[in-house]
């Protein structure tokens, strides 16, 4: 194993528990790991907000050992805000003072790989970062490494499906034939016909991206081929086509089953010869690109029904991608949604945020039918409407009861309903009695351990612990 840095981050550098921690760490090397420290930024409370201020971790380190004191715990949304602003998705493991079994497994579901409490020893806690860093490693080879060498980083996801589809692209761009992307929307067709072309020897000259779907019918060709002047009323001057801008490169057309079967055969001809005719031109032109076709649509059913020439989508599907839907794929969801909510942080000019493991369960709980983008479009709107920095489950707006009543059970859906009204009730209680739980229970007519059972179900927790009582 090459060597690895541990960040010590510790709330105080003084404290029992960081010497403690510091005088197992002396060990480290023994495991071919070293560590270096550093103290929590300046904290200072302002209208009983929790402030961190300063960078910290300038390199980015293999792990971080977050050492926080008792009394900080009550703050994690605000620290693992500032590690996840700093260090993204470094593993982080926790060492405090044992506490509420509750408050320890807040630290899981705001993204921390594990947690330790004293008496620490190096017997426990070595091995516990030995297999961490292993583990993390080990996974990278499959999907990061492979990113990294072919270029393809925005393309996120470690699940066997995708993977497959990613490790075809190399081959795929090496060659010059055509291919065809089948895919639902909003699961990365355009994406991956770039990653093609820029992997390809194409990659210095253009790709041009058409949607066919919006551009009317009758304008496709013209389009696609161009003009010259005169050859249609309005058509004032010539003009050159999609084809034309895209010689020596690629063309990409989207939602190629919107094409008309007239466009179709012409497209059909171009791809055999290399040659077209612009609209109104007795000029043969040639253009030597490669074209890349993508549908939502089941090519098969679309031959069949005779909307889609049989040639044509033998003469496309040379090489074929076929991309998975997220439902398929929800294993990626975690990793998506933590890289959606960094991106739009940054862009929306907000703090860092968490996603507590509440929000997480409902993300994976829906079945995505817009994909990707949809899952994106959510993220976005939970960033922009959220104030707090961890992003609740009521941030994560979707559809009521994730779907159709046709679409699942009837218990399903009671369930999913009964469930939506206890969780939204039980808040609104506390909320109505500033967070104490007796008089929450008390004004719900509820037995106490019956109402905190149901917070326990529905993950809801009072931030302070003065207010447990």
């Amino acid at each position: 194993m090459d060597r690895s840095e541990i960040l010590l981050l510790t709330s105080d550098d003084g404290s029992d528990l960081a010497l403690s921690l510091k005088s197992v760490l002396r060990d480290a090397h023994l495991f071919n790991f070293e560590f270096r420290e550093e103290v929590l930024p300046d904290v200072r409370l302002a209208d009983h907000t929790f402030v961190l201020s300063s960078p910290i971790a300038r390199r980015q380190p293999n792990m971080v050992l977050l050492c926080l004191a008792h009394s900080w715990l009550k703050h994690v949304h605000a620290v693992f805000g500032l590690v996840r602003e700093h260090l993204q998705s470094v593993p982080t493991i926790v060492a405090t003072d044992p506490g509420e079994p509750m408050q320890l497994c807040q630290l899981l579901e705001l993204g921390a790989a594990d947690f330790i409490t004293p008496p620490f020893r190096s017997i426990d806690l070595l091995p516990r970062l030995w297999r961490l860093h292993h583990r993390t490693t080990k996974g990278d080879t499959a999907a990061l490494k492979l990113r990294e060498k072919l270029g393809l980083k925005q393309i996120l996801g470690d699940s066997p499906a995708l993977l497959a589809e990613i490790e075809k692209v190399p081959a795929v761009a090496r060659c010059d034939a055509s291919v065809l992307i089948a895919g639902e929307t909003g699961t990365g067709k355009e994406m991956f016909a770039r990653a093609i072309h820029y992997l390809s020897p194409r990659s210095g000259r253009p790709f041009i991206a058409v949607n066919c779907g919006a551009i009317p019918v009758d304008l496709l060709e013209n389009e696609l081929f161009g003009h010259e002047s005169g050859a249609f009323t309005g058509a004032s001057s010539s003009q050159s086509g999609l084809v034309d801008a895209a010689d020596g490169g690629t063309l990409f057309l989207d939602e190629i089953d919107c094409l008309p079967l007239l466009a179709q055969v012409k497209l059909l001809r171009f791809l055999q010869d290399k040659e077209y005719r612009p609209l109104g031109s007795r000029k043969v032109c040639r253009a030597d690109i490669r074209v890349i076709a993508a549908s939502n649509v089941n090519f098969e059913e679309a031959v069949q029904s005779g909307r889609f020439r049989s040639d044509l989508y033998y003469r496309l599907n040379v090489a074929q991608l076929v991309l998975p839907p997220l439902r398929q794929r929800k294993e990626d969801i975690p990793l998506l949604a933590r890289h959606f909510l960094s991106k739009y942080c940054a862009e929306f000019a907000k703090p860092a945020k968490v996603l507590p493991l509440a929000a997480l369960q409902k993300l994976l709980a829906y079945e995505w039918p817009g994909n990707v983008r949809e899952l994106e479009n959510v993220i976005a709107r939970a960033v922009m409407l959220s104030e707090q920095l961890a992003v609740s489950s009521e941030d994560i707006r979707l559809p009521i009861a994730f779907g159709k009543a046709a679409d699942i059970s009837f218990k399903a859906l009671k369930a999913a309903t009964v469930a939506e009204f206890e969780r939204g009730y039980i808040q609104r209680a506390l909320s109505a009695n500033d967070g104490n739980i007796t008089r929450a229970a008390k004004a719900a007519k509820k037995d106490r351990r019956a109402f905190c059972r149901l917070m326990h179900k529905h993950q809801i927790r009072v931030s302070s612990p003065a207010l447990l009582r």
